[in-house]
């Protein structure tokens, strides 16, 4: 099979998206949706190289970093979670991305209060502004793509749901100590519109060997979308998280049609927990 640069990158649309529902394999709804255990502070930051794998060839594709940090927004404190993809340099000639997420929400219990995604790949684009009104369960969105007119909507805010950054936090914040091998997690979340009912499945422990050649004990999930999503039927996730007190996401694979694109661990700052990785 023929290979093209044009194949490699469409399929590495990072649409930090698919990288981002890695994190929500983790996640286990409660009624109240309350955290367990805080995991992140305000002012962590995570980084990833993104890599495309197809047999014996390795291309590195991008960059991914994550960061919280605390501020004030219509006069509460909130946490603003910031999630960034981008391709690299030498790529972007022939298939540029830039893709951006942020997201606040309460700093009590994570539930989501305000989301805006602005996404560049190629010759697609995307915006999205979410406002959520736990009040009175509505969800104000105004979304826009290359493929869409921009849209003005008023949805349904059923309980637990989340947008894609608040997901990858509260995701880290369960008490992972009681799970049973092959369980099935749920998680909802928004995006383009819809509301999602994803779930993941617990795989037990293994050891991971990072690209700098550290061995990290890690817990393992893998997350199938429900059939009907935004991506075809039997979409396979697995994502490694470090099995310690920071549930640090350190090795994240997608399948695509030809290969696979892994998100690596790179570094990362202000972790809540000490930890050498």
């Amino acid at each position: 099979m023929k290979l093209n640069n044009n194949h490699i990158f469409g399929k590495l649309r990072i649409k930090v998206v698919l990288i981002l529902f890695f994190f929500l394999s983790i996640n286990n709804i409660s009624a109240q949706c309350k955290p367990q255990l805080w995991s992140f502070q305000a002012g962590e930051e995570l980084n990833y190289d993104i890599v495309y794998n197809w047999g014996f060839i390795w291309v590195d594709a991008g960059k991914v970093e994550f960061k919280a940090k605390k501020e004030i927004l219509e006069g509460r404190e909130v946490f603003h979670f910031s999630g960034t993809g981008i391709s690299l340099p030498k790529h972007d000639w022939f298939f540029k991305v830039r893709d951006y997420f942020d997201s606040w929400a309460d700093v009590s219990d994570l539930k989501p209060i305000k989301h805006v995604r602005n996404t560049s790949e190629g010759k697609y684009k995307a915006d999205e502004k979410y406002k959520f009104d736990h009040l009175n369960q509505k969800i104000y969105s105004e979304v826009w793509n290359s493929d869409k007119a921009r849209k003005l909507d008023t949805l349904k805010l059923p309980s637990c749901v989340f947008d894609v950054m608040t997901a990858v936090y509260y995701a880290r914040t369960f008490d992972l100590e009681n799970y049973k091998e092959n369980q099935k997690i749920p998680l909802s979340m928004i995006i383009d519109n819809d509301i999602y009912n994803l779930y993941g499945r617990y795989l037990g422990k293994e050891m991971i060997k990072t690209r700098d050649k550290k061995n990290i004990n890690c817990l393992k999930f893998s997350i199938k979308l429900i059939e009907g999503t935004m991506f075809q039927g039997g979409e396979d996730l697995q994502v490694w998280i470090s099995d310690d007190s920071n549930h640090v996401p350190i090795l994240i694979e997608a399948k695509v049609l030809v290969g696979s694109v892994k998100a690596y661990f790179k570094d990362s700052k202000n972790l809540k927990y000490s930890a050498k990785y």
